[in-house]
């Protein structure tokens, strides 16, 4: 066992050891592409040594603010910091959770060296205020330095990144939180039998996903979290939603059929991850996590920024008691005529995030404003997204999400035209419940032709008239950013003095007359739905609801023209 460069913290009997004779010695790669394909394979996993030399290489080339603390400075102040204190029960700052520091195979000097390195991160970042992966971060990688110095110059590499395009590390409450909103936003795109079995068994959703990077980050065991972190080095950010994303789909596969509390939801998951090896290899987690396929990493740092923007307009900055996001749907308060309270709440666990922070506000209904299309863009214009609700006169209730505002419809002038973004989605609750999104998000090889080109276009142009891109490009995704191969693919939404369409393309998914009498649904291309109830119905009641304090405005954290 080669313990005496890089095994000083290492309690060598609880490491898993075998492989090391026959495991490579050296890499000689620069390629990223071949390294991702290395990374992925567990290339070094099993040689210590090896790890630790790729991992003190992965994170020296990380591009840096200029002033960043290395291993000199360490030395300096950690005499200062820790003085004649022991090193073990050193206090931890505020912003990492003194109850979840794991020690993995670390040894007695390195259970005490993890709180010293902290300490010293605090007094040369004082502008973290909320990092609770930090000390598995440190934890892990004091397997891998030859001192505490060392490990302290790596961790400061990984925090003080400056290149805007590569996200490493959350250091503020409002990064993380909208990390978690943007995990709940993907869970319900990516993993739909998981997410409906999280609203069905949590008071809130939203609070089991806040614990997605603890998942990765704090109760992986340790063979399992220096492979998350070995794809993680290389590739970035958008691989930890990977592979939370596959605990959540292994956690749903190995658990789904037993029975779960409500109040456990959150330590039966972290009971599952902890125990993980009992059901998932480290090699079968990886081979999940890739098969996901997720939407590009641009338009995830896109939701990213929108849900951050709804944060920051909440004043929910910093951290502070969570708020069940089942008052968003409050059984006192809320009222419709065609949905209950709980049919709603379900509707509000598949809109994006930034939006289920807010309150559903009724802008229209048939039996207080009359069966008029004019009415009803009257009362639904400058709002923005808007969630239709439509019982039929044979008690079968449907219905869609718009993300955009029905005053767009205006910029065709008297054409019938399409508009709206791929977050829009339709869906029936009675005789059952069935969701329909966009073709594309299961089907995303088609929205592949030429998207990174028209991002590119688009963002240069941006630039150009002095906007800010992410206040126009639109997460979960504008459709101007694609040249699709079939048009059919992106009608989403379509107004007219005639009528309003929803979904187009071999059929609509929902048309309305301009009396609002009379309906029919269909199989269309944009979101290969069925029927979402009678092909053609009688509307009995239509209720539109917006999200109140989002009306349409100038600030807000929309989707986009």
């Amino acid at each position: 066992m080669d313990d005496t460069e890089y095994g000083r913290f290492v309690d060598w009997d609880k490491m898993e050891s075998g492989g090391q004779e026959q495991s490579p010695k050296v890499l000689n790669c620069n390629d990223l592409q071949e390294l991702k394909q290395l990374s992925r394979q567990g290339y070094w996993a099993k040689n210590h040594s090896l790890r630790a030399k790729v991992y003190k290489k992965l994170i020296k080339d990380i591009p840096c603010r200029t002033v960043t603390p290395d291993a000199s400075v360490y030395r300096d102040i950690v005499g200062k910091i820790v003085g004649k204190r022991n090193a073990s029960t050193l206090p931890l700052p505020e912003f990492v959770d003194d109850r979840q520091v794991p020690t993995y195979c670390l040894n007695t000097e390195g259970v005490g060296a993890v709180r010293k390195v902290i300490m010293c991160i605090s007094n040369q970042f004082p502008d973290i205020s909320f990092c609770p992966a930090l000390p598995s971060i440190v934890a892990l990688l004091l397997h891998y330095s030859q001192d505490e110095a060392e490990c302290f110059e790596s961790v400061s590499r990984l925090l003080a990144c400056n290149d805007p395009n590569r996200r490493l590390v959350d250091q503020t409450f409002l990064a993380f939180e909208s990390s978690c909103m943007t995990f709940g936003d993907l869970a319900g795109k990516y993993c739909q039998g998981p997410h409906k079995l999280m609203v069905a068994v949590s008071e809130d959703v939203m609070e089991v996903y806040s614990d997605w990077q603890r998942w990765l980050f704090g109760e992986l065991p340790f063979n399992y979290v220096t492979r998350v972190f070995d794809v993680f080095l290389v590739e970035g950010y958008k691989v930890l939603f990977r592979l939370a994303l596959a605990l959540l789909k292994f956690f749903h596969k190995v658990r789904g059929g037993q029975p779960m509390e409500s109040n456990n939801v959150k330590r039966d998951i972290q009971e599952f991850v902890r125990d993980i090896s009992k059901s998932v290899s480290p090699e079968k987690l990886l081979e999940k996590a890739f098969a996901i396929r997720l939407f590009s990493r641009k338009e995830i740092q896109l939701l990213q920024i929108a849900n951050e923007k709804a944060l920051q307009q909440k004043g929910l900055t910093v951290k502070q008691k969570r708020q069940n996001v089942h008052l968003a749907v409050d059984a006192e308060n809320f009222k419709s005529e065609i949905v209950s309270v709980k049919e709603m709440r379900d509707i509000w666990s598949w809109i994006p995030e930034r939006f289920a922070l807010c309150q559903p506000l009724l802008l229209f209904t048939n039996q207080e404003h009359g069966n008029s299309l004019s009415r009803f863009f009257m009362h639904c214009e400058g709002h923005e997204p808007t969630l239709l609700l439509i019982k039929t006169s044979s008690q079968e209730v449907c219905g869609a999400y718009l993300s955009t505002d029905w005053n767009s419809r205006k910029k065709s002038g008297n054409k019938l035209s399409f508009f709206g973004t791929g977050e829009c989605f339709v869906f029936r609750l009675q005789p059952e419940v069935e969701r329909y999104e966009w073709v594309i998000i299961k089907h995303p090889e088609l929205g592949r032709v030429s998207a990174t080109v028209d991002l590119e276009a688009n963002s240069s142009q941006d630039t150009a008239d002095g906007t800010d891109p992410s206040d126009r490009l639109s997460p979960f995704l504008a459709t101007r950013h694609f040249n699709l191969p079939s048009k059919t693919a992106s009608m989403f939404m379509a107004g007219s003095t005639e009528c309003i369409i929803i979904g187009g393309g071999d059929g609509q998914a929902l048309y309305l007359d301009s009396d609002l009498n009379y309906g029919r649904t269909s199989h269309c291309n944009t979101f290969n739905n069925q029927p979402l109830c009678s092909e053609t119905f009688q509307v009995a009641i239509i209720e539109v609801w917006g999200f109140e304090d989002n009306l349409h405005n100038e600030e807000r954290p929309s989707t986009l023209p």
